[in-house]
């Protein structure tokens, strides 16, 4: 596992295929950093499914609202839905989508962002400026990279938990 330097914001994601370690960057994105500490906080993340995953480009998850569900009518839903929280303003910056980044899912608003975020395969500089830049994973990004594909994957794979560092007892 990768140093940690500041637990309060890092996020321990366990996926399938071990653990995935990522810096949350809150003096880029505070609201967006903010949010996801909240959402990990309340056990929210825990068994959400990965609904959009694109070979080469990105992994999506998220939905905290659909995305848990276990019968396919509702995981065909998985990417509509948000929190209960309301949504987040755009916290554009100048840090660009580069591989292992963690990048705010939204719809056109860009004023949209909830709950759902992803995870870039490769860099993905044409996203550069349009969407929140809020983590990088620091650690366990080949099991990132073995995430079933799909739109959504036939049976797609899940965040088991998703832990603010800070909270997990070493």
């Amino acid at each position: 596992m990768a140093e940690i330097k500041d637990p309060e914001n890092t996020i321990i994601m366990t996926l399938k295929h071990g653990e995935v370690v990522i810096e949350l960057l809150a003096d880029v994105a505070p609201k967006h950093a903010e949010r996801m500490k909240t959402l990990a906080r309340a056990n929210a993340y825990d068994n959400v499914c990965f609904h959009r995953v694109i070979d080469g480009f990105m992994a999506q998850t998220g939905d905290v609202e659909n995305g848990n569900m276990e019968n396919n009518f509702n995981i065909r839903r998985a990417g509509t839905g948000g929190s209960a929280h309301p949504d987040l303003p755009a916290e554009f910056s100048k840090l660009p989508h580069d591989r292992g980044t963690l990048g705010a899912a939204r719809s056109q608003n860009p004023n949209s962002a909830n709950s759902q975020f992803f995870i870039n395969f490769r860099d993905n500089h044409f996203l550069n400026g349009q969407y929140t830049v809020y983590g990088r994973v620091i650690s366990g990004m080949e099991h990132v990279d073995k995430i079933t594909r799909g739109e959504p994957p036939a049976s797609p794979d899940r965040m088991l938990t998703v832990r603010v560092a800070a909270d997990v007892q070493v």
